[in-house]
């Protein structure tokens, strides 16, 4: 989808911001307008109430209790995994495994699933543009069996250079990983492509979803990949909630990567047996009423559609970046022709921090920093970048808001 500006359609986005207690509040005595949503999403109220209701109503916990508080809070945590399959077209509820995010989504298929197969001379591919979430525990586990890593590159513009991608993807190379939308960026990768290509090599493909899945519809049998991790307080959960996704035969040769209670059908000292998936990779008590809250938010979602959500969030981001044009001396990096709302900048002559310190005192929240991507910040030859990423509970008069607050701050700085 181009990124440029467009008559609005109709979206009732105040009706919805209505809906989100926090957007209200004021910084510093301005007006709050919230433009980190790629770090972390705002809450809906009613995401905050079934946090609240279970805690007040239900509190157990799940799995091994037979009384009916038990009954309800096991319920209510194996309904967000129903939900959470349904939302992103799993085959099974059962190839869902349930985590604090993507980091330890990603850490498990690492540690269960690539150690055990690595050996000297093997590789794993990943790409330039990813979250460190995406690179160290491929770095870890490459270490400890004499692996290596490789990164595949990107052009100036922010795109996979997806042909190199796949003359990458040679015989000593055993799981490739790719983001789906960059968090720096918001390129948007051919991730279909890119799985259909691993699959004629037989390379197992891992997808960081954490910024495809608040944005766009997600159906992982679509994709045609192997693994799929999400983050949840990023799609308007809470915090501490996640999944990984990944196929049923990989599951079941996987071995455990945490060991504790409930993942096991019996214990001995003579030796343990193991649940079958997903519950074999689920040791202690989860974050039960984050998972709540995670299941309340796939109903918010679905209460709107992603189709009304995607046009608004893409009209938001092409007058965004028109009006960021608009700004002389102002450095867009990232402009691939698709992309999801995510825009990093610099103003030449002018610190990230300092920036966002002075944006905050105007009321204005956005991230700056390495983004947890130096390789790409390396690339692009920056120390950081302010990044404004939006949502669609964002509007129009927030972006003009932030371009009035941006233009006094290169005033003071230039």
């Amino acid at each position: 989808m181009n990124v440029t500006a467009s008559t609005p359609t109709v979206f009732d986005v105040q009706r919805i911001r209505a809906d989100f207690p926090l957007l209200s509040r004021s910084v510093h005595g301005k007006p709050l307008v919230y433009l980190d949503n790629a770090n972390t999403s705002q809450k809906p109220a009613s995401v905050i109430e079934a946090v609240n209701a279970h805690y007040r109503e239900r509190n157990a916990n799940v799995a091994r209790a037979v009384h009916q508080l038990g009954e309800e809070a096991t319920a209510g945590y194996e309904g967000a995994r129903d939900k959470l399959a349904r939302f992103i077209n799993a085959p099974s509820r059962n190839e869902l495994i349930l985590t604090s995010g993507t980091t330890q989504s990603i850490n498990l298929v690492a540690y269960s699933y690539a150690l055990p197969r690595l050996k000297a001379g093997d590789a794993i591919l990943t790409t330039v543009m990813e979250h460190h979430a995406n690179i160290v525990p491929w770095q870890l586990v490459a270490a400890r069996s004499g692996a290596t890593v490789k990164a595949a590159p990107i052009n100036e513009r922010g795109e996979l250079i997806v042909d190199k991608y796949l003359e990458m993807l040679t015989p000593e190379v055993k799981l490739a990983c790719v983001t789906h939308v960059s968090n720096v960026l918001g390129t948007v990768n051919p991730v279909r492509e890119i799985a259909r290509e691993c699959r004629k090599r037989g390379i197992a493909l891992l997808v960081d979803g954490s910024q495809a899945v608040p944005h766009r519809p997600v159906d992982v049998q679509a994709l045609g990949c192997d693994f799929y991790a999400i983050t949840g307080h990023k799609m308007l959960g809470p915090t501490g909630t996640g999944a990984l996704w990944a196929k049923r035969e990989h599951l079941e040769a996987m071995p455990p990567f945490f060991g504790g209670g409930e993942m096991i059908r019996e214990v001995r000292f003579s030796g343990t047996t193991f649940a079958a998936p997903p519950h074999k990779f689920e040791a202690g008590t989860p974050n039960i009423a984050g998972f709540v809250g995670l299941a309340a938010a796939i109903d918010y979602y679905e209460s709107i559609g992603f189709e009304a959500i995607h046009a608004w969030e893409q009209q938001l981001l092409g007058y965004a970046t028109e009006r960021l044009r608009e700004i002389p001396g102002l450095r867009i990096f990232g402009e691939a022709p698709e992309k999801e709302p995510v825009i990093s900048f610099l103003l030449d002559g002018a610190q990230a921090t300092d920036m966002a310190t002075l944006l905050d005192l105007q009321g204005i929240a956005v991230r700056s920093g390495h983004h947890c991507a130096h390789p790409l910040m390396q690339f692009y030859d920056v120390p950081a970048t302010l990044r404004a990423s939006l949502a669609f509970y964002n509007t129009r008069e927030e972006i003009d808001a932030f371009i009035v607050a941006l233009l006094k701050v290169r005033k003071l700085l230039m």
